[in-house]
């Protein structure tokens, strides 16, 4: 099935560009947005990124403020990652999971999310058996199905967990100890 071995073949080779394939100059917003779909596989214009997509983001505190109204190689890698995220996650939840991050360079999350995404593909890409029989797509897809539920579900309880891990850190600064009470 021609098609299918397309697919398979897309799916191992298209990747968002290594960190050191980066454009050396800042983008304004316009270059910024005609950039981002080759960083995205199998782009929609459903799923094109927006200014005002960008806008959201920095207001949410998910992605700093332009320099000087151009983006940088920064924000291209956590563009590229937050439409990943954003497919799976609120924003609001894609902006907690950052805040883990503090001390670790954007580059260092970067390629460690290109290598997660690697891996990721490379295995559905081997589940696609190109002697497929076009009868036996429908098992195919109610078995990526499922196994994209079971991965969205694991990911959004591990949120949870880590959203209530902080609320009790929180919680914890604000309850006065023993010896505070007069």
């Amino acid at each position: 099935m021609e098609q299918l071995i397309n697919l398979k073949e897309q799916l191992l080779r298209e990747r968002p560009v290594p960190w050191d394939d980066f454009p050396d100059i800042d983008l304004y917003m316009d270059q910024l947005i005609n950039y981002m779909p080759r960083q995205q596989i199998a782009s929609t214009n459903e799923d094109r990124l927006t200014p005002a997509m960008v806008n959201n983001y920095i207001k949410a505190g998910l992605l700093d403020r332009a320099n000087g109204k151009r983006y940088s190689r920064e924000h291209l890698a956590e563009l590229t990652i937050i439409c990943l995220l954003k497919q799976i996650v609120s924003v609001k939840d894609a902006a907690l999971l950052f805040s883990k991050f503090p001390d670790k360079e954007v580059r260092s999350i970067y390629e460690d999310y290109i290598d997660d995404l690697d891996k990721a593909l490379t295995s559905v890409a081997n589940q696609l058996d190109s002697d497929l029989d076009a009868s036996e797509l429908p098992g195919l897809i109610m078995r990526l199905a499922v196994e994209s539920y079971a991965h969205k579900l694991a990911c959004l309880r591990l949120i949870d967990i880590l959203r209530d891990s902080e609320e009790k850190k929180k919680n914890a600064k604000k309850a006065p100890s023993k010896g505070d009470i007069k």
